[in-house]
């Protein structure tokens, strides 16, 4: 009797984590669509309309990413498993179902962002890592602000380097106030495996915890996305995107 208890205990567990990935999906879901049919509604010519139409194509990307590593999570793969390995770096996977852009895994599509959304005007590289946390999004160090720990780091997806123009628009449209400056975030360190092994696994927090965004910034506390500047004046403006909020 005992042991059925828990499973029922297990069950509902099970199914309350399963309902509240579900509402994150569509709240996510959402948000990209509100963005998405501000471009269908706003005005304008040149760089605003070309930034209003970028805004739109660069929210809805990690968002097509995030629903292959939900699938996943709910498939079984514990979320420390993920591993962010390109095509071409799919023979270091340690196993071809952890891998977000495998087939045989998340089968999500691995693509480099347009060049005319970035500063360079080169063709852009997202990074996702576990190495950060949102503040107030999911659970945050409240022991100590600021210092995320590997329990509650979000994975999220960042592409550094976008315009200026496209980082305002963004957040335009998300309801941000300005471009806020963010200092001490991770947003190099990739989550992939390196050699196929345990100790080739990128773990959450490797080497160290990046930092706490939104904690200085109160315009983006539990905001899954939006823009940031990296560092006052350094003109690296950086698009994160929350997959995964823990």
């Amino acid at each position: 009797m005992m042991q059925n208890i828990k499973n029922q205990n297990r069950v509902s567990e099970s199914g309350n984590v399963l309902f509240l990935i579900l509402i994150a999906v569509a709240l996510f879901a959402a948000l990209s669509y509100a963005v998405t049919q501000s471009t269908r509604t706003g005005g304008g010519s040149g760089d605003n309309e070309t930034a209003l139409i970028s805004s739109a194509q660069l929210t809805q990307y990690p968002a097509t990413v995030r629903t292959s590593v939900v699938r996943m999570i709910i498939g079984g793969t514990d979320i420390g498993n993920l591993e962010f390995n390109d095509p071409s770096e799919f023979s270091n996977l340690g196993s071809n179902p952890v891998g977000v852009f495998h087939p045989s895994g998340g089968g999500a599509t691995y693509s480099s962002a347009p060049g005319e959304m970035m500063d360079d005007g080169n063709p852009g590289t997202w990074v996702f890592n576990a190495e950060n946390e949102i503040y107030y999004l999911g659970t945050t160090n409240e022991a100590a602000p600021g210092t995320p720990l590997s329990t509650t780091a979000d994975v999220i997806a960042f592409l550094p380097g976008i315009t200026e123009t496209l980082c305002s628009r963004i957040n335009t449209e998300l309801g941000i106030s300005g471009i806020p400056v963010e200092t001490g975030i991770d947003v190099v360190t990739n989550l992939v495996n390196t050699d196929g092994t345990d100790s080739g696994h990128t773990d959450f927090c490797d080497g160290g915890c990046g930092a706490t965004i939104g904690q200085d910034v109160a315009t983006l506390d539990a905001q899954p996305f939006g823009c940031f500047e990296l560092v006052a004046s350094s003109g690296n403006y950086v698009y994160f995107h929350v997959l995964v909020e823990r």
